[in-house]
């Protein structure tokens, strides 16, 4: 059977997946990794300029525009810890109990399997120096990507508390199974705008141990996928330059999203044991132009996502998969350290999910400091 990725969508805004059985919408682009493929996120953005030489990403949803208040507000931190800086508008907090996460699971759906994706061979992988690969579908030679791994990030990241990483979600309502039941329900839709729930709640988690390692983050925790899933990344782009015009010291941009990943009706689940404990599996997307995408920084893009790529796998070897290297733009054109970071996939537990924001926060807080080291050393 051909291996495929389905993309889960939006139950409002995509009627993909109906209450009486889930029914998939066409397939979006595809790229194979070892013997399954995965399906990257919607890029629907108008400022998003797709290469006419590029497959076309195709999905059949409803045209729209998410209404948005347009201030953003602060919200009370997690923990009340002050290097937190939750921000949501009051139209997005509205929305919280919009669509409640489904509880019960009778697995009628089908089967969720757990898969460890580790070394992939290929002429399109690349191992990285400190562990850790890069699939490359660019016009870049391995050797000059390589290369390019090696160079060090030019960011300028601050240790003080002061606003350095930006966390948002440009699909934020992407959830997870629970518990752990090796099934899913063919009701369930793997959305919910709880934000205990939902994408929120991975980057709650990324935040408090970039704040415990005393570095300050902003976390936008606007629905940016509802009611409309149409038009997300360009909700998200607005979202990204209200916050960089508050707080211009910021330098890191991460949206953070999850997979999906299937096989026919069997859903796969991305894991790693890491220190006895099962996490979820993580994928960084960094994007390269073509010459039609405006991204001038994309190779500083993934200078940071290959040093970010190597910390992680020094410090929990096996947490990530392949990094992608291809032609896409997800708003990574508004900081010199914008990535997207696939946590886990659909068929992953919260408490996977839950524990593998954990891991990358400290990567990441690990990752930052030896940029400021090295910068101090300039």
């Amino acid at each position: 059977m051909k291996v495929q990725l389905r993309q889960i969508s939006l139950l409002c805004a995509t009627g993909c997946v109906m209450l009486g059985g889930w029914q998939m919408m066409p397939v979006l682009e595809t790229v194979e990794i070892g013997a399954v493929s995965y399906s990257a996120p919607d890029e629907t953005a108008p400022q998003q300029t797709q290469t006419t030489a590029l497959p076309e990403t195709t999905a059949a949803v409803e045209t729209g525009t998410v209404t948005q208040t347009a201030a953003l507000a602060p919200a009370a931190p997690p923990a009340e810890n002050p290097l937190i800086i939750n921000i949501e508008s009051e139209g997005s907090k509205a929305l919280r109990n919009a669509r409640l996460y489904q509880e019960t699971q009778n697995g009628s759906g089908g089967e969720i399997v757990d898969r460890h994706f580790g070394a992939q061979s290929g002429d399109l992988f690349l191992t990285l120096p400190d562990g850790g690969q890069v699939r490359n579908t660019t016009f870049w030679s391995n050797a000059d990507l390589l290369a390019e791994s090696r160079i060090p990030p030019q960011i300028d990241v601050k240790l003080d508390g002061t606003p350095t990483v930006l966390i948002y979600h440009t699909h934020t309502t992407e959830s997870y199974v629970s518990p752990k039941t090796g099934n899913y329900d063919e009701s369930f839709n793997f959305r919910t705008t709880e934000p205990d729930k939902n994408m929120v709640m991975v980057g709650d988690v990324i935040a408090e141990q970039l704040a415990a390692a005393g570095i300050g983050v902003v976390h936008a925790r606007e629905l940016h996928d509802y009611p409309v899933w149409t038009g997300s990344y360009s909700n998200s782009a607005e979202t990204i330059r209200a916050v960089l015009d508050a707080y211009p010291g910021i330098c890191i941009a991460l949206d953070i999203h999850r997979d999906a990943i299937a096989d026919g009706d069997t859903v796969v689940a991305p894991v790693a044991e890491i220190n006895g404990k099962q996490s979820a599996q993580i994928m960084i997307i960094s994007g390269c132009d073509d010459g039609t995408m405006n991204m001038p920084d994309y190779r500083e893009n993934f200078h940071f996502a290959c040093r970010l790529q190597q910390t992680a796998e020094t410090m929990f070897s096996g947490l990530t998969r392949p990094i992608l290297f291809d032609y896409r733009k997800y708003n990574q054109d508004m900081t010199k350290g914008s990535l997207l970071i696939e946590v886990g996939s659909q068929g992953n537990t919260l408490e996977e999910a839950r524990y593998a924001g954990e891991l990358v926060g400290q990567a990441l807080s690990e990752t930052i400091r030896q940029i400021a080291v090295e910068n101090e050393e300039r």
